[in-house]
């Protein structure tokens, strides 16, 4: 593997995030994601109509409703679209030149969860074909093409709470290889329905019966899992941008192949995933200086990225999860991590969630300086989908 006297040289001509657009639980924007990371408070509410028999109040974090109506009729369509649109925005002031062939990648799990249930409940399967049309997951991404006039090449990518890492290692690959000049790659999961929380509660991964940091404490005493959440997130991915935010510089997959739910307890595929990542990368393990964890805080996640952190860094990197206060946003959830990090290496902190409680003595407690240096983003997704992302300062 490389040494870190080699790191600087691997900074050239990587793909870059050019732009950036959020909606999270904080609200409408990535300015509302930030203020909120940087307040130190969940974004989570207590939502009514929860509970095996919707009798229940529960600690969930939802998207509010915002957006444009002209765009859908449902919260999550305009969800996806703002967060692009945003992007697409602040791209374009920080100086972001569209090649000719501009691609669309859209990294989802289950779609419009909450209109596809009323579809069938509701509605009994009738709607007019307008409003059918709107519930099929290649609507936004063809809206947003229309919209934009974009060409590239354009689909959906799924792979469970992975699904934005790999969003974002398939977008490098579409630039290495000349698939497309540049891409917007959007994470989209509102799917913390009543029915869905439900289920994640009985399987012990996700909480809902308390606020946030009393339960969801990754590499702290007493955590007990997640808090459900939504978001939309969207990057524009570029290497022509005067002002990016930072580079990518690799990136790995792997899947376990154990369980449809469970992490593989030796981890073997965890440790070969993170290999991958540092070797396409050119980097060290000695080079990571952040690692921003999957950060579920589940026994089976906390004890899995120990492992790693252990094992393979030497416990070196300092570390934090955003999930104690984003929650867990499922498909989208890598994308507001690494929306999060990017925002940080522009502003100079790390928007690290504050410690409750006994913890790891290289996690880092709410909002620190930040150091520069290369960022190591893990994601565990339900099925064995393992993913790293390598970011970097930009120059």
């Amino acid at each position: 593997m490389p040494s870190a006297t080699n790191t600087v040289e691997h900074y050239q001509d990587h793909m870059t995030i050019a732009g950036i657009g959020a909606v999270t639980g904080y609200g409408w924007g990535r300015e509302a994601l930030w203020q909120g990371l940087m307040s130190g408070k969940p974004a989570a509410t207590l939502e009514p109509g929860y509970g095996p028999d919707r009798d229940e109040h529960a600690w969930v974090t939802l998207v509010p409703d915002g957006g444009d109506p002209a765009v859908s009729s449902s919260r999550y369509g305009r969800a996806v679209h703002e967060s692009a649109r945003e992007a697409i925005t602040d791209a374009t002031e920080r100086g972001w030149r569209p090649g000719r062939t501009v691609g669309l990648l859209h990294a989802i799990v289950l779609g419009d969860v909450a209109n596809w249930r009323d579809f069938y409940q509701v509605d009994h399967g009738r709607r007019r074909p307008r409003e059918f049309l709107r519930l099929l997951p290649s609507t936004p991404v063809s809206v947003l093409m229309q919209e934009f006039g974009f060409h590239g090449p354009s689909m959906n990518v799924s792979a469970a709470c992975s699904s934005a890492n790999v969003a974002l290692i398939t977008a490098r690959l579409w630039l290495d290889s000349g698939i497309a000049d540049d891409v917007i790659c959007v994470a989209t999961d509102m799917s913390a329905t009543p029915e869905l929380v439900d289920h994640f509660v009985r399987l012990g991964a996700a909480v809902a019966d308390t606020e946030p940091l009393d339960a969801s404490r990754p590499f702290q005493a007493g955590s007990r899992g997640f808090a459900m959440a939504e978001a939309s997130v969207a990057f524009v991915l570029s290497r022509a941008v005067d002002r990016p935010y930072a580079a990518m510089l690799g990136g790995g997959m792997t899947n376990d192949a154990y369980h449809v739910v469970s992490v593989e307890p030796t981890h073997t595929q965890i440790f070969e995933c993170a290999r991958r990542a540092l070797l396409d990368a050119g980097i060290a393990p000695e080079d990571v200086r952040y690692f921003n964890a999957h950060g579920t805080g589940t026994w089976q996640c906390d004890t899995a990225e120990r492992e790693l952190l252990e094992r393979m860094f030497g416990d070196r990197p300092e570390v934090y999860s955003i999930k104690p206060l984003v929650g867990h946003c499922q498909g989208a959830a890598a994308a507001v991590e690494v929306a999060a990090a990017a925002l940080g290496y522009e502003r100079g902190v790390v928007p690290a969630a504050p410690i409750v409680a006994p913890a790891y003595e290289r996690l880092l407690d709410g909002p620190t300086p930040f150091a520069g240096g290369i960022t190591a983003k893990l994601s565990l997704g339900m099925g064995g989908h393992n993913s790293m992302v390598v970011l970097g300062p930009p120059t």
